[in-house]
């Protein structure tokens, strides 16, 4: 089937977790839980294996892989306290799991190779990428071509192909499945005589499937694997417009703001009201809001580059040491907090991705609360900032290791420009042309970490993001001229940002390749 259209709770604002980065902790987990499932129970061995040409080889233990692949391997939740530990309690559990780098030629920088068995004996093979912002797609089920995405109820049947043609054992299948709404089905013949038939269901089968399955002549193993995601998919999924340009057209014809076209855009996506799409922002709003005051309090971690520095801007003000500006010192201040609180391995929104996390709610809430506008103002700046995010989903992508920082703390300064615009009342237009100002003016940003840790230049980026939306939304509002619009825009960030070279895409170059940088990693390492 066709891929459905990005969602703002699954692809852009989410998900809520732990740990320094969303493509590597979250997109690990969420991989490692579709293995996990498709056991039928707890493992007792995994065998993981990243290319030695990808980004993972060289960022999979500073980054969290690790980590967050444990985690989803053992069953914890990423908002679990207990993610960090997640490795221990393995071992300790008797769960075996290891990482390895080799040269198998995968094609993408974020590939996963796993080799899993679980304690009743079951095995299976997966391949799997992480494409950014938490997102996945498992590619490959015991060499079979499959497309998982983590957001339906998933069927898979392998079967003798001795005892069935394909297209007879996809009849039968059907046919035992016929009383449940499933909405494709795909199957396939390997070299070795077995077939897969894979089916996506648009809600969890209301009685036994699987035993029926097994009964079948041929039969070989029947796996069901359940959502994972926030949205799950559906049948008939249609949205109002998938394009800057189509919303641009729809806004001459509908006077609206730009976050009631958001929330007319995710109710569509996820089969809701525009009210509860409203709600559920709301809640994440609130967790945004619960990071920001768990950095000024303080956080402390080990395992970190940078130690507590939020509040140093309350400090510096008092003695007058800093240029007036309210707006921006908040802001300067609420991002700061929240990138304490991702280092700390504390509870954050990936917003579009935890590396970039501080940005875009450090920005709308330091905007918000310094202006003094109620929570629904900022939830609907918000808002505004998920459909941009929407289209850079559609168009390019966030993560790092393709097209560089541009798509990550750039992304968000773009969405955060947008959601800016939204509070001080721009229309869509204006909305539109603050995100494309902010994006023209942050493409080429390389990702380059240094001590292989997402704290620097990690920081300085988001701080520069928020800066530069809210100068890019007082442009826009003031009337000056975008000149490329912002389908334009994303796309030409896209192209810049494949084109730059691997290792300024979260691998090991620029900052991350320098004497400080490399005596750092070695210090902490040390701590290790």
């Amino acid at each position: 089937m066709d891929k459905l259209p990005s969602s703002i709770f699954n692809d852009v604002i989410g998900p809520v977790m732990r740990g320094p980065s969303s493509s590597h902790v979250a997109g690990a987990s969420r991989i490692a839980a579709i293995v996990r499932q498709s056991l039928g129970g707890d493992a007792s061995r995994v065998l993981v294996d990243f290319d030695v040409n990808g980004s993972l080889a060289e960022s999979h233990d500073g980054h969290g892989t690790d980590m967050g692949f444990v985690s989803g391997i053992m069953g914890i939740e990423m908002t679990d306290p207990t993610v960090p530990d997640a490795e221990r309690l393995a071992k300790e559990a008797g769960v075996d799991v290891r990482f390895r780098v080799l040269d198998y030629g995968a094609t993408h920088p974020n590939h996963y190779r796993i080799a899993a068995t679980g304690r009743n004996g079951v095995s299976h093979d997966w391949e799997a990428i992480s494409v950014g912002g938490g997102m996945i797609e498992m590619q490959k089920f015991d060499g079979f071509d499959v497309r998982i995405e983590g957001d339906f109820y998933e069927l898979l049947v392998t079967a003798d192909a001795t005892a069935h043609s394909a297209d007879e054992l996809v009849a039968k299948v059907k046919e035992i499945c016929s009383g449940f709404d499933f909405i494709d089905v795909q199957h396939a013949a390997d070299k070795s005589g077995k077939i897969l038939v894979a089916l996506k269901f648009a809600a969890k089968p209301d009685a036994p499937i699987t035993e029926p399955l097994r009964t079948l002549p041929g039969v070989l193993d029947v796996v069901q694997l359940e959502p994972i995601l926030p949205t799950h998919s559906r049948a008939g999924c249609t949205v109002p417009f998938r394009r800057p340009e189509e919303l641009a057209a729809l806004a001459k014809s509908e006077p609206r703001a730009l976050w009631e076209f958001a929330a007319r855009y995710e109710a569509a996506r996820g089969g809701t009201s525009p009210d509860e799409a409203f709600e559920k922002m709301r809640g994440i709003v609130a967790i945004m809001e619960n990071a920001v005051a768990e950095g000024l309090r303080g956080t402390a971690y080990e395992d970190r580059i940078l130690g507590p520095q939020a509040f140093k801007i309350d400090e510096g003000n008092t003695k007058g040491q800093l240029v007036p500006c309210d707006v921006l010192n908040t802001t300067i201040k609420f991002i700061t907090a929240v990138m304490e609180v991702k280092s700390a391995m504390g509870v954050i929104v990936a917003a579009p991705t935890a590396g970039s996390c501080g940005c875009l709610p450090g920005t709308v809430l330091g905007v918000g609360r310094t202006l003094g506008l109620s929570q629904d103002e900022i939830v609907k700046g918000m808002l505004a900032a998920g459909i941009v995010g929407v289209f850079i989903a559609e168009l390019a992508t966030f993560a790092a290791e393709v097209a560089g920082c541009q798509v990550e703390c750039g992304a968000g300064s773009g969405m955060a420009a947008a959601g800016v615009a939204q509070m001080m009342g721009g229309s869509v237009a204006q909305c539109l042309d603050a995100a494309s100002i902010a994006l023209q003016n942050i493409t080429g940003l390389a990702c380059d970490p240094v001590a292989n840790r997402v704290e620097v230049p990690c920081l300085g980026k988001n701080v520069m993001g928020g800066t530069n939306a809210i100068a890019s939304a007082n442009m826009a509002l003031a009337g000056y001229d975008r000149v490329i619009p912002l389908e334009q825009t994303i796309l030409a960030m896209l192209d810049i940002g494949t084109k730059l070279p691997l290792e300024l895409r979260c691998t090991f170059g620029g900052l991350g390749k320098t004497q400080m940088s490399l005596e750092i990693r070695e210090r902490l390492e040390k701590k290790k």
